[in-house]
């Protein structure tokens, strides 16, 4: 082993160490890029050509694509229809694996987790359940559901092109569900696991409205009941108003009549003045609810497009005390509509244009997009800052939307990678043009922590297949087994090529590992196909890290994880998969080859080198890579 091997070796130690160690993953990579280039192990170009992967582009498209669909409410919609009626952790598991998995089939995983990930925190906050409950299961199924067919991962198509070149005879083409006979079983084996012992193992490492500072603060607040609203005429828990985390249903006024304490049979109408008391985020998740109006607050969705959500806390000094908004005529005074009212811990049982401000108040405000910087140093007010996340939702451009995102999908579909990024670009933009979203928004949409920490990984994973730390594990690993027979040597692979997904992409383990199960396959005197199937499964079906898999790293930091939280949950989960790929593969695929089968040994290896290249080039022919 020479010394760059050895470099590799202690750097990636260290970026385990790290990540073990919380410290942030997109700079531990980057440090560990940055050291490889500088001792001569990786040139600039190879250690940050990740960076320029189509991969890793098309993320970042996801994201801003997904940012579109969340301004225009489709994303709250679907949360409503797959876990709007679900009140319990393990009730949304099971809906939540059903729904992903069948979808994982035919989409890729990272669309679907871009997608999901803002429902899944949406429906934990409602519902005061820790995001770190919720995030790893997501990504787990939906790399259950995509080892089910042919294109519901980049690795089974890399695995099914790898297959295509290599000459075998009985490497010829994957069908299409051919890895469900393995894969539906993972599944049940996986989601039961998910709802049992993995649900014990998964971390509480936030709970939402627990920790301190604004988002406990519990606000006043009028809504509205418009003739749109899809509430009028239901019941307060049809309406699911009853039971939400964070938020209360005080009373209902009708015109004249005041209906306090509102009971849970009580029907909504087209006029009602519902006053809530909740905290800061169910009280802007309310404003998403279509035909839910603040009181007071303009009704013209243009109009409401060009306005802003603020705190300002009065001042001591501020001429509001002792007045009701009404009484300062607020609105016209400050350009501003106040939508909720927080005072220190108190419940303010009167309407908010009747409330007599006191010192301390916290305003939540609808203003002008110049707010903030006219009143900053206002005496008026301690404090003025704008509210993230509380824009209201552009209900009138959803169907542009659902119309470039269905438009993206099927393009994800048929295309080839690149032409599948570009497109996601593309639909990005014009999500901006047609009014889905701001081009401000759409920045602000890109989690670069994210694409940073994938696209360093991208560095760490070449320098491993550069130096040859890699293969050597592979090659030992399979040479050390094949002695006790076809299934160990098959076993053999399988581990080797899910320890790799581990350190580095999958993709690079599947490349890495195919000539290694078909030449394992050629020592053992055995079928090449079983081989081949086990390096695409184990390629995928590996938890036990977050560096592997490209959804992992997506949930890693809005469920706020530890990378031990991956090896906890992951590594009893890649056992139970290794065991059940075990048991099923010689089943289905014969382990005997077939009557005067010639292995042969040089064209798969350089198949696969040829394969590796287009892997790094981003081949449409081998990956429509967005893992």
């Amino acid at each position: 082993m020479d010394a760059q091997a050895c470099i590799t070796i202690s750097v990636t130690v260290l970026v385990l160490v790290a990540l073990i160690r919380e410290m942030p993953a997109d700079l531990t990579f980057l440090s560990a890029i940055i050291f490889l280039c500088l001792t001569g192990v990786l040139t600039p170009t190879e250690a940050f050509d990740g960076f320029v992967n189509a991969s890793l582009l098309m993320l970042a498209a996801l994201f801003i694509v997904t940012a579109g669909l969340r301004e225009t409410g489709i994303i709250d919609s679907l949360g409503q229809r797959i876990l709007g009626g679900v009140h319990t952790e393990t009730l949304a598991l099971l809906t939540l694996s059903g729904a992903t998995v069948l979808t994982s089939m035919f989409v890729n995983n990272t669309p679907i987790v871009a997608i999901m990930i803002p429902v899944v925190l949406g429906w934990c906050r409602r519902h005061d359940v820790a995001a770190s409950r919720m995030l790893i299961p997501l990504s787990f199924v939906t790399i259950l559901g995509g080892c089910c067919s042919r294109i519901g991962t980049s690795t089974n198509l890399v695995v099914a092109g790898l297959m295509k070149r290599s000459g075998d005879p009985q490497l010829y083409e994957l069908d299409f569900f051919e890895l469900s006979y393995v894969g539906i079983p993972c599944v049940i084996v996986g989601v039961a696991y998910l709802l049992t012992l993995g649900r014990k193992l998964l971390p509480v490492r936030e709970q939402p409205f627990h920790g301190f500072g604004r988002s406990r603060r519990e606000y006043l607040a009028e809504m509205k009941v418009l003739a749109e609203c899809p509430l009028a005429g239901k019941s307060v828990e049809a309406a699911q108003l009853r039971g939400l985390a964070g938020l209360f249903l005080i009373e209902i006024t009708r015109g004249r009549e005041v209906i306090s304490p509102v009971t849970p049979d009580d029907v909504l109408q087209e006029g009602d003045i519902l006053v809530f008391t909740g905290l800061l985020d169910t009280i802007i998740d309310l404003k998403k609810i279509r035909g839910l109006q603040h009181v007071g607050e303009p009704s013209s969705e243009d109009s409401d497009h060009r306005r802003i959500v603020c705190e300002a806390v009065v001042s001591r000094s501020s001429p509001l005390i002792g007045r009701t908004p009404r009484q300062a005529r607020f609105r016209s005074h400050y350009d501003a509509v106040i939508i909720a009212v927080h005072r220190n811990g108190r419940r303010i049982n009167r309407k908010i244009g009747d409330i007599r401000l006191e010192n301390g108040d916290t305003l939540l405000l609808q203003t002008g997009t110049s707010f903030v910087d006219a009143h900053r140093n206002n005496p008026d007010f301690y404090l003025v800052s704008d509210v993230r996340d509380a824009r209201p939702v552009r209900r009138a451009a959803w169907k542009s939307a659902a119309f470039l995102f269905a438009a993206l999908l099927v393009l994800m579909f048929f295309a080839p990678a690149e032409t599948a990024m570009l497109g996601a670009f593309a639909a990005g933009i014009l999500m901006i043009a047609t009014r889905c979203m701001s081009a401000t928004e759409a920045r602000e949409a890109v989690d670069w922590p994210v694409l940073i920490a994938v696209g360093a990984s991208f560095g760490l994973g070449e320098a491993l297949k550069k130096t040859g730390v890699a293969e050597e594990l592979a090659r030992f690993l399979v040479s050390g087994t094949s002695f006790l027979g076809p299934i160990a040597a098959l076993a053999a692979v399988y581990l080797v090529t899910m320890v790799l997904n581990e350190l580095i992409t999958n993709n690079a383990a599947a490349v890495l590992t195919f000539p290694i199960a078909v030449e394992a396959a050629m020592i053992a005197d055995c079928n090449p196909r079983p081989f081949v199937i086990a390096v695409a499964l184990a390629s995928s079906l590996a938890f036990a890290s977050p560096i592997g898999y490209q959804t992992h790293m997506m949930v890693y930091g809005p469920g706020g994880y530890r990378f031990s939280d991956f090896f906890r949950v992951g590594l009893p989960l890649n056992l139970l998969m290794w065991l059940t790929c075990m048991l099923l593969i010689p089943h289905f695929w014969d382990l005997k080859p077939a009557p005067q089968q010639a292995f042969i040994s040089t064209p798969v290896l350089s198949s696969a080198a040829a394969a590796t290249d287009n892997v790094d080039a981003g081949s449409p022919a081998l990956t429509p890579d967005t893992q």
